[in-house]
């Protein structure tokens, strides 16, 4: 599988590095393909790291003003002109995705694929991956929006919520058909 997780570039605790260095070990271990923003800081360098030791492959999609950022030695490195331009790609190269921990870029990319699945637009799977409670607010206003009827589709149709690295996997490989 070629799994797109959207994640933060920023140096985060231990509590946010340690699930996500093992989803990366298990990505990689299971002969996955991460594609990410495609930085080699803080946390993407996290998971980087973890899926090259595992044996995973990497690809990576940069944008021109953070292009001097971008990871060396990959298996295959995009830079696009925008950020428009780089979720798109992310996505066009993924067969899934996993929303890690992270700011407003992350936000951004997570409500822009759960858009698209919403209006059928992509049937890709979605995990995002709640480290420590992170998107527990997030989690209970997707709820709001379904219990109001702001959601045409059912929310677990939408996005699948993971506690732990294992699980969100798991969930991919399951449906996918990966064994």
């Amino acid at each position: 599988m070629r799994i797109c997780v959207f994640l933060s570039a920023a140096e985060l605790d231990e509590r946010y590095t340690r699930p996500a260095r093992e989803f990366a070990r298990l990505l990689g271990k299971g002969g996955h393909t991460l594609v990410w923003g495609g930085s080699d800081t803080g946390l993407m360098k996290v998971v980087a790291d973890g899926v090259e030791e595992a044996g995973g492959r990497l690809c990576g999609v940069s944008v021109e003003f953070l292009a001097a950022k971008a990871r060396d030695g990959v298996d295959e490195m995009v830079i696009a002109r925008d950020l428009a331009e780089r979720k798109r790609l992310l996505l066009e190269k993924a067969d899934a995705v996993v929303i890690m921990v992270g700011g407003t870029g992350t936000l951004d990319e997570a409500t822009e694929i759960l858009e698209l699945k919403k209006h059928g637009h992509t049937e890709m799977p979605v995990v995002l991956l709640n480290t420590a409670g992170f998107y527990d607010g997030l989690k209970e206003q997707f709820r709001r929006m379904e219990d109001e009827g702001f959601l045409p589709r059912p929310l677990a149709e939408l996005v699948f919520f993971a506690e732990e690295p294992v699980g969100a996997l798991a969930y991919l490989e399951e449906g996918l058909g990966v064994e």
